[in-house]
């Protein structure tokens, strides 16, 4: 499944604020963003990419919440070699949803971040095979020379 931001236009640090849902079929298959420019005559040129791993947000909504109240950390993620987090990123229950914010470091480009929030959607009677993740990127700071 493939989803689009709106392109925003003349700027090195575009802010988006988009909200796209996703379905998700398979946790262990982390969601792949790339970030593009947008060429008028040419074609677009990839600026990076990262991958978000949904597992601990997943790890998260096996656990009993619901008498928690707004804005407790229900668990922390920590960079490693594993994920592409530039830094120490929570996983928090607010008003009643799970919401991790990330910075997250691009890959295959000389320097880049984006921010991201996702939320994590249990779809009704889905019994834990099929689930939705709202996927809000935020902000890029990226500027080529």
């Amino acid at each position: 499944m493939k989803v689009k931001t709106g392109v925003v236009k003349n700027s090195c640090n575009p802010e988006w604020n988009d909200e796209l849902t996703l379905s998700i079929t398979d946790p262990n298959i982390p969601i792949l963003l790339r970030v593009y420019d947008k060429d008028t005559f040419t074609a677009d040129d990839k600026m990076g990419d990262v991958e978000i791993d949904i597992k601990p947000c997943l790890e998260c909504m096996k656990m009993e919440l619901q008498n928690l109240p707004t804005g407790t950390v229900v668990a922390r993620v920590q960079p490693n070699s594993e994920n592409c987090l530039g830094d120490e990123s929570c996983i928090i229950w607010n008003d009643g949803k799970l919401v991790q914010d990330m910075s997250l470091r691009l890959r295959n480009v000389e320097h880049g971040e984006v921010e991201i929030q996702i939320e994590w959607i249990a779809l009704p009677g889905s019994k834990g095979s099929r689930n939705e993740v709202r996927f809000i990127p935020l902000l890029i700071g990226q500027c080529l020379p």
